[in-house]
């Protein structure tokens, strides 16, 4: 009876933990959607700057042209002069205060790409990523490192190999020199079900297991801080390819450890230059 019991509340504890896995990544879901959004507010307003410098510039020629015409037609050189290099300065200043405008947006929309660039020109030279088992891609503007499950754990295991302690090792070196960044390790699997045991009782359990042992080795071995990172099981539902074929299936259970830089950081700066165009 007592054996029972415990069984049922570690199971309650695994339901609750992947409740709580399942939160964090919709509001990192909700988070990046936002920050989606804002940055294609960010591209209209550009273009719309774009178009009333170009007409701008075509109002300069305009005031030149009349200027001349002006002054061969009056003769009063010094007062049509004048005014016309007045217009022309105004328009002038205007056109520099829209390429200032234009300048800090288009920094705000190449900061998080040229953040991100760093960060995947960084992960392949120093992880030495060439295994074909091993794959890094930038998918809007988020970095994942994905990573073929035969390569960490034995089938309808959730005990990390060696072998991927070593890769792990190179991964957690590339997080701990970005103490700002946000890590989230996903667990995939496939759809064949999980016959389930004392412990692990479908393929929810099984990928969330996944995930923790992951986050255990990266903060407990390799001196990760917690802090950046979270454990996400993902089950069979985001497959990469058709479970058709025990070669898919061995594609689609893989682990994927999607690494972030600060989103509020880059909202914070795209919002307050957006507020200078009002």
């Amino acid at each position: 009876m007592n054996k029972r019991i415990i069984v049922a509340l570690s199971v309650l504890a695994l339901v609750s933990t992947s409740c709580g896995s399942k939160k964090k990544i919709a509001a990192l879901e909700k988070q990046n959607k936002e920050c989606q959004d804002l940055l294609n507010s960010t591209t209209v307003k550009l273009n719309l700057c774009l178009s009333e410098k170009e007409a701008m510039a075509s109002q300069i020629d305009f005031l030149k042209k009349n200027n001349s015409e002006l002054i061969n037609n009056m003769g009063n050189m010094t007062t049509l002069t004048a005014q016309g290099a007045q217009n022309i300065e105004k328009a002038l200043e205007t056109i520099k205060e829209k390429d200032l405008k234009i300048s800090r947006m288009q920094d705000a929309l190449t900061k998080k790409d040229s953040v991100t660039l760093a960060l995947v020109t960084s992960l392949k030279s120093s992880v030495g990523i060439s295994d074909p088992d091993i794959e890094v891609n930038v998918e809007k503007g988020v970095v994942f490192i994905s990573i073929a499950d035969k390569m960490l754990f034995k089938s309808g295991s959730y005990m990390v190999s060696d072998r991927a302690k070593e890769i792990l090792g190179k991964v957690a070196k590339v997080i701990n020199d970005k103490p700002t960044f946000e890590c989230m390790v996903e667990g995939h699997t496939d759809n064949v079900p999980f016959t389930g045991n004392a412990i692990l009782i479908d393929n929810w359990d099984l990928s969330v297991k996944r995930a923790t042992a992951i986050v255990r080795v990266l903060t407990k071995e390799l001196k990760v801080n917690p802090a950046q990172l979270i454990a996400a099981g993902r089950s069979e539902f985001i497959p990469l390819v058709d479970n058709n074929t025990a070669e898919n299936r061995s594609k689609n259970r893989r682990t994927r450890i999607v690494v972030m830089p600060k989103i509020d950081e880059f909202y914070d700066m795209i919002e307050k230059e957006m507020k200078k165009q009002k």
